[in-house]
This record gives structure tokens, sequence and C-alpha cells, in this order.
């Protein structure tokens, strides 16, 4: 992380950051006081970046337990007047949007952000999601950041107006402006001089229907505001009949497009930073003059729809136009409409549709395109779990287990690296995955289907992180109403899909200062649920006690601790693990090449040239898992600890 340039003191230097890190100098120019999240790719570096210069700035940085309780803690610094952000990606809105749409009536005091990353084509996500319509039902206004630079700027601006509206501010950011890297310029870093103040008598409160009018009345207000903000420009001829509508990154993708095709004389382009509430007038002033108007956008149409509601109410003023979009199938990528991410290929071949102008893409979309491309040149390549990672011995030992048992029983999911359970990496064990948490909620419910018949074991798995962030309730609902399950509780002792973010199950905070732990098993054992702890990399133990706790009744968690292979390597000398040539017999085993193939951690491989399996050792974390389990005893490791 460029963190020299976040901390540089020289307005007017440029500098280069990426989108997230840009977000951070974005919320330290306009003062903010108060930052917390929940780690959550693309938006996690944000809080990470804000934690490494929380110290020199005297801003309080917290990895929250989960979306909801961070835009609580942020809500509550601004309701004492102090600046505040709170980050989420798209999933974590929706964790926190109970909160959220209360927080939209009662308003806020000092200004309050919220940084919301969506992940268009789902890159790090179960689902790609358009968080803008979320924001329009719980009427929060939305800027759209279309380059790196000016995701620092409107986030910066985003506090001033959220305090002009007493209503927080969301800024959509999508996973290209967050992850990419570009030129901004630096303003001044402010001094929070602010002293935190909340009187007896003060009241932010969400009742009545009187708040909700004045709710509408901040919305016309912030629409009336975006009509003269800058983040809306206008590029092209002066009353142009062919006008593109574009936000976020789909800005800069439909310039490239009008130059691939030389339309840029005779096409305008109107960008939208404000996506909600709209700016009304402004749009109005240029629809009156368009006869075709073109939407590019992620993911959603949100754009589409809403301008095509507001051209329907002043249709006698702006008489007839042909609006293409996702809607009309015209703005499609090879998926189709309103699926995936935008592109200047994906625009450039949909303006030629629309205009009948000449385009051969340079490079073929999408990864069909890619593999015609590149032909037999592309090894194949499976979603893996990283070599030595313990919830690969896990899901072996769950799968053993209940193939032992016989009785046909189920495995439920839950959202984190594990969630590659679904895959060839995890034996293809998990059978549904939702959102964090609701594993052990599903869990809870077919623990209650025995009156109907319903007879199989059911076990779930959760990691460390989303215990803390969402199994809790639904563990406690269990004991209540004495489900019938095995929660398979795996925990790598840290946030490791995202950036090995701490949880409240670690010794320190975002800022590295001592944390009280908060025990996992104290915790369940505090509910009144037994609890078993075990080591998954000793694969034996691990399958008997899965065995005899799947004999059990009503709910029961098995803690499955080791650290992430990643972080438990991390500036150590690793064990050294090896095939001995003379044990492994190759094909001649009768093991269908068990390590590679079946177990198929990525740090066992097949040497086709001495038909003999071998460990790649600049992969490989020397857990020793495979050792255990090979049937001619013929991967030895060099134990360094």
């Amino acid at each position: 992380m460029t963190i020299m340039g976040v901390r540089e003191e020289k307005p007017g230097v440029r500098v280069a950051l990426t989108g997230n890190e840009s977000i951070a100098r974005g919320a330290l120019e306009a003062g903010v006081a108060y930052a917390a999240s929940y780690p959550g790719s693309p938006t996690a570096e944000v809080l990470g970046t804000l934690a490494k210069v929380a110290g020199e700035h005297d801003i309080y940085v917290e990895w929250s337990v989960n979306e909801k309780v961070a835009l609580e803690g942020a809500a509550a610094a601004s309701f004492t007047g102090l600046r505040s952000l709170t980050v989420m990606k798209a999933d974590g809105l929706n964790v926190a949007l109970d909160f959220a749409g209360a927080l939209a009536i009662s308003g806020c005091r000092g200004g309050m952000v919220i940084v919301v990353g969506d992940d268009p084509a789902a890159h790090s996500s179960v689902r790609e999601e358009d968080s803008r319509n979320l924001c329009k039902v719980i009427h929060l206004p939305v800027l759209e950041p279309s380059s790196v630079e000016e995701a620092m700027d409107m986030t910066r601006e985003a506090f001033s107006l959220s305090e002009e509206l007493a209503l927080p501010v969301v800024v959509r950011c999508v996973t290209r402006v967050c992850h990419a890297s570009g030129d901004v310029k630096l303003g001044k870093i402010a001094r929070t001089e602010r002293e935190p103040e909340f009187q007896r008598g003060d009241r932010v409160i969400t009742f009545g229907i009187a708040l909700h009018a004045m709710q509408e009345q901040k919305l016309t207000r912030a629409s009336a505001l975006f009509c003269k903000s800058g983040f809306n420009s206008y590029t092209g001829p002066q009353r142009a009949q062919r006008l593109i509508i574009a936000s976020g990154p789909s800005y800069m993708y439909a310039l490239e497009a009008l130059e691939m095709l030389d339309l840029s004389r005779e096409t305008g382009v109107l960008k939208l930073g404000t996506t909600w509430p709209l700016p009304e007038s402004l749009l109005l002033d240029y629809l009156i003059n368009a006869s075709e108007v073109v939407f590019a956008e992620e993911v959603e149409p949100f754009v589409e729809d809403n301008v095509m509601a507001l051209a329907a109410r002043h249709w006698k003023d702006i008489g007839s136009i042909t609006f293409y979009g996702k809607r009309s199938g015209h703005v499609a990528g090879p998926a189709g409409p309103g699926i995936g991410e935008m592109n200047p290929d994906i625009l450039a071949g949909s303006l030629s549709k629309i205009t009948g102008a000449a385009f051969k893409s340079p490079v073929l979309s999408g990864r069909k395109g890619a593999l015609e491309l590149l032909g037999e040149k592309m090894p194949g390549r499976d979603l893996a779990l990283c070599a030595g990672c313990p919830h690969r011995a896990s899901f072996w030992s769950i799968k053993t287990a209940l193939e032992l048992d016989g009785r046909g029983g189920i495995v439920l999911g839950d959202i984190g690296c594990y969630t590659l359970g679904i895959a060839r990496t995890g034996y293809h064990i998990l059978q549904t995955v939702h959102c964090m948490g609701a594993g052990v909620g599903i869990a809870g419910g077919m623990g209650k289907l025995d009156r109907f018949g319903f007879n199989r074991p059911v076990i779930t798995v959760v990691g460390d992180s989303t215990f803390y962030h969402a199994a809790v309730p639904a563990l406690i609902n269990a004991r209540y109403n004495r489900s019938n399950f095995m929660l398979v509780l795996l925990d790598n002792e840290t946030t490791a899909m995202t950036g090995h973010q701490p949880h409240p199950g670690r010794s320190s905070t975002a800022t590295g200062e001592p944390a009280d732990t908060v025990h996992m098993e104290d915790i369940i054992r505090g509910i009144g649920i037994p609890c078993s702890l075990q080591d998954p990399y000793d694969v034996e133990a691990t399958i008997d006690v899965i065995c005899r706790m799947l004999q059990q009744e009503g709910p029961r968690v098995l803690i499955l601790r080791r650290t992430c292979a990643l972080a438990a390597v991390k500036g150590k000398q690793k064990n050294r693990v090896y095939v001995d040539g003379k044990r492994c017999i190759g094909d001649a085993c009768g093991c269908g090449r068990f390590c590679s193939k079946v177990f198929s951690c990525p740090a066992n491989i097949w040497d086709a040239e001495s038909g003999k399996a071998r460990i790649d050792e600049a992969v490989c974390n020397g857990c020793g898992v495979c050792a255990t389990l090979c049937p001619r005893q013929a991967i030895t490791v060099e134990r360094t600890v």
C-alpha cells in the first residue's frame, strides 16, 4: 500500500493512490474523527489505511463485529457533532439496512459518510448487487465516483453535504475504482477540532409521520444541490440529439467507446456523479434536445429506470425520445443485460448496433473469448484453498466421518474462505451458501424437522469471524428451541478471506493495540451448548470426534482450531515436506494419485517425468496433513519446530 502518499502533508502535490487509499485520504482531508467497518472486499483497505495513520491524526478506528454495529458506532459519533465514516461492501449494507433505514429518517449531526463497495461480476462476492436500489428505498443520497481521484474528492465533499442535509451520504464505489491505481491531487488534511457534545435534552429519534415528511424534503433539497454539483458534467456538442448518460467508471468507458467509433463530435455524454436523488432540472435541460438516449452504468439499470420515469412525467415538454439501455437489451455484455461489468468494448459494440457505426472488437470479450484467443495455451485451474489450509483437512474429516456414519448427513455452508467447500477443493461438501450466519439459522430450522420424518444428521460449518459477525443469535435460538444439529466452527484465528483483519477472538485491535479477547468457547458454553476443541491437522482424531458427536442430540459445537496457513508461516521457517521416491510407486499404488487428484492440495503435484507424486516446495506450507493420509507413507515431513 502507498501509505506515504496518504500521509503526505503537501497540498497540491500529485501522488499515486489506489481507490481505497484515495477514499481514506478524502476522509482525512474532511477531518474524520471516527471510522468503523467490517472487512469486505472491494473496500477492506479503506479502514486498513486509516488504521495505519490513526495515531498521528487522533482518529478512532475500529474493526467492528458486523456492519450494523459499525454503522451504529459511526452514528453515535455523528450525533455528538463529530465527522464519521463507515465502510462496507454491498452485502454489508444488507446487514446494516435496518439501522440505516431508521438513521435516514432520524438524520445526523456531524458529517456522516457511508462508503459502499459494489462488486460487478462478483470478483470477491457470492453475488453482484447494486446497492443504489437499497439507498433509494431508504432515502439516502448517493454519490458515484468514476475515477480514483474523484473517489477522494467525493468522499471529502460528502461530509459537507451530509451536514448541509443533516443526512448520511453514501459514496458508492465499484471494484474497478476501489482496486485501481491513479494519480490524485492532494488537498489539505483537516485536523479534528470539534468537541463532541450530546446534551440531556438532545433527541435523535425515528418516530412519527412528520419525520418522513422531513426526509422527503431533504431529498428534494439534495436534488436541487445536485443540479449545481461539480461532480456532474457534460462533454460533447451543444444541443446533442444523441446523448449518453453515464455513471461511475462507465463514464470513462463511454468516452473511450465514442473515440473508438469516431462518434465524439456528434454524441454528448452527461456524466452523473450524483445518482440519487436525480438532479432533475439538469437532466431535463439535456433531455429536451435529445432524440436518442443511451445509458451506461453498472450493475442494474438504476439510472436508466429513474431517468425514464422522469421523462415520462415530463413527456409533454421533452417530446419523444428513444431510450437504449439494459431494459431494451441494447447495452449488454456477453452474459446479457444487467449482468457483469461494463467495459469500452461492450459500450462500443452496443453503440455500433444502435448507430450503425462500424466496429470490430480488438480483444475478444469475456471468458469464452479469452479461451478462444489463447486456445490450448491456458491450463485449467480450479478455485482452491491455499496449500496447508486447515479447512481442507477439516472438510476431509467431515466428509470421511459422514461416510462412516452412513446416514446420509448433510452439510450447510456460510461465507468465508471455506465457501470453497462448494467446489472440488472442498470435495463439494457444502450444500447451501447464502449470507453470513445463515448456515447456522438454516441448520436450526432443519434440526426441528424430525416431527415430519426428517432424520438425517445436520452439520453446519462457519468461520471464526463469521461466528462473531452473525452466528451467535441463531445459536442462541437453537439452544432455546432445542434444535438438533452440529456446528463445526472453523477457527483459523483471523478474518483470512479479506486480508487477516482482527476480530473479537484476537488479542489486538485495528490499530494494533491490546484487546480484551472474547473467547468463542466462553460464548458457546455461556449459552449452555456443549463445546469441544480439536486440531484439524490431526485428521484421524478429528474424524473420531465428529463421528462421536454425530451420535449426540441437541445443538453442539466442535471448534477446529488451527492458525491460517498463510499467517502461521509468515516470517518463520516452514517444515520441509517431500515425497520419498522409493516408497511412492505412482499409478501402481492404486490410490488414484490420491495426494494430487483426491486430497487436491495445490502443493501436491504429479511429476509426469518420474511417474510419481511430488511436493512443490515453493507452494507447500509444511502442514504435513498429506503425509498422514498417504496410503504408502511415501510423504516425509522434516519438522523445524
